[in-house]
């Protein structure tokens, strides 16, 4: 009988279950089910549907379960960070959790600066400063006197509370904690000083764990509901970046990563934080990753820019557009994507033409052009953070690897290749995945450690190397973003 890893991968958008084996081929994956992930928009706030996210992840263990030739080992599960869910003192839900995209936190972090100067939070946390960290969530809450907040027992980031519907344990598992900008950099635990100014102690979160500690086994009710026997779930790099940088099939030594998805993360892996003025100034953030390593890095708003724009048109297919966008004139609108109007407009299609009206560029009137407008943008704006990167750590970068969803998108990978001037190398696709079966194959004590992982991955996943073309004339544009 086969020994398996069941892997629940979370993203904002979607979700799916994957049951994964070790062969000698390598990883071999198969999805077992794929469910969206529908924001909740009611009485003025934007939710997530955390019972149907835990619905889904049973339909998928069920399916796992009748597996006769397939035995599984244990059960990991990673998300998006920030956000969390509150449990009263019976255990119970306090209400669904808000997503990052909620307007309450506009403009948050200068009220908690009020309390802790900007600079004491970044020396402390090292994390980018975002108006949905969960430190600003939870300072909003209580400015507002929420009233889950004022009885709140335990906060769970989304990952730690479906494995505590899973297992009946509550934890905190360090990847995914760092995104909160409420952990020490340093210390790799949760910061005194900030909880303080919250008006919360540690108690009032899970036990702190790291990647590759069991948190525990499925309990009676699930075993029953799903068939399984019980299983233990382990705390993996519970935040998806993190468990895609893991995977990351690295065998350069300078690169650079990638996770191209609804949002791009742009960073190298690092042995220590990078916590000084410039970092501050640049904005980048020193995450968790695995083996106690730091994922220094810096969002850049990604394919939500194009997700909301097929959404408007009937999810049209990635291959008719892009077609469209191949035809269209090249460098004819240049956005800088992360900018504020762009973070959840009700027409995302019509917020970026008002924005290139706005900064005398052409508006884009065509679908094709639309497309060409995000895509440039994306791989400028790409090669102003790579800049930056290099100046931060000092590197020349040999080359950058792109993970995720978006590594499939040739034409962006092209176009990143040509506006970075170093190769592109593309996949895995299902990176985020992998990493998370990777840190419970090591937990299993079927793998040494993440550099024989990635082996392993490099070796069995198909790449793709872009070289860069063009290269000046776009250095020409990059000066038009700039």
């Amino acid at each position: 009988m086969k020994k398996s890893f069941f892997a629940v991968d979370l993203g904002a958008t979607s979700g799916r279950t994957l049951l994964t084996t070790f062969s000698e081929k390598g990883l071999e994956q198969e999805v077992l089910n794929r469910f969206p992930n529908h924001l909740i928009q009611a009485r003025g706030h934007f939710y997530w549907d955390i019972f149907e996210l835990y619905r889904n992840i049973l339909e998928g263990l069920k399916m796992a379960a009748q597996r006769e030739d397939s035995k599984i080992v244990s059960i990991g599960i990673d998300t998006w960070g920030c956000d969390f869910v509150m449990l009263a003192r019976d255990g119970s839900f306090l209400r669904l959790p808000y997503s990052y995209r909620d307007p309450q936190t506009e403009n948050a972090p200068r009220f908690f600066f009020n309390k802790v100067p900007r600079n004491r939070v970044y020396n402390l946390t090292g994390i980018q400063v975002m108006n949905f960290n969960s430190l600003f969530q939870i300072d909003t809450m209580r400015r507002k006197y929420d009233s889950a907040l004022e009885v709140v027992d335990k906060i769970l980031f989304i990952p730690d509370a479906l494995a505590y519907l899973l297992t009946g344990e509550k934890v905190c598992e360090y990847t995914v904690a760092s995104t909160s900008q409420l952990v020490n950099a340093r210390t790799r635990r949760l910061e005194p000083e900030l909880l303080v100014a919250l008006g919360l102690e540690e108690r009032n979160f899970g036990k702190f764990v790291f990647p590759g500690e069991t948190i525990g086994t499925l309990t009676k009710e699930v075993q029953q509901i799903t068939g399984l026997g019980p299983v233990p779930v382990v705390a993996v790099a519970e935040h998806d970046t993190a468990s895609a940088v893991a995977a990351v099939p690295a065998t350069l030594q300078d690169f650079a990563y990638l996770s191209s998805g609804t949002w791009s993360l742009m960073g190298v892996e690092a042995k220590a934080p990078i916590i000084n003025a410039e970092a501050e100034e640049l904005n980048f953030t020193n995450e968790g990753g695995v083996e106690r390593t730091v994922r220094v890095l810096k969002n850049i708003c990604g394919m939500w820019l194009l997700e909301r724009c097929r959404l408007k048109w009937g999810d049209a297919p990635y291959d008719v557009i892009n077609a469209e966008a191949r035809e269209s004139e090249p460098f004819r609108s240049i956005i800088n994507p992360d900018d504020p109007a762009f973070a959840n407009p009700a027409d995302m299609e019509e917020a970026i033409k008002a924005y290139c009206r706005e900064h005398g560029e052409k508006v884009p009137e065509t679908r094709g052009q639309v497309v060409r407008c995000i895509y440039e943008s994306l791989a400028l704006r790409y090669r102003q953070i790579l800049d930056k990167l290099r100046l931060l750590t000092n590197t020349r970068f040999e080359c950058l690897h792109v993970i995720g969803g978006g590594s499939q998108n040739e034409m962006l990978n092209q176009w990143t290749a040509n506006a970075i001037g170093i190769p592109v190398i593309a996949g895995p696709v299902e990176a985020t995945a992998m990493g998370n079966v990777m840190v419970q194959a090591i937990a299993a004590g079927m793998a040494k450690d993440v550099k024989e992982m990635r082996k392993v991955i490099h070796d069995s996943t198909p790449l793709v190397t872009y070289n860069p073309q063009f290269t000046e004339s776009w250095n020409v544009v990059l000066e038009r973003l700039k």
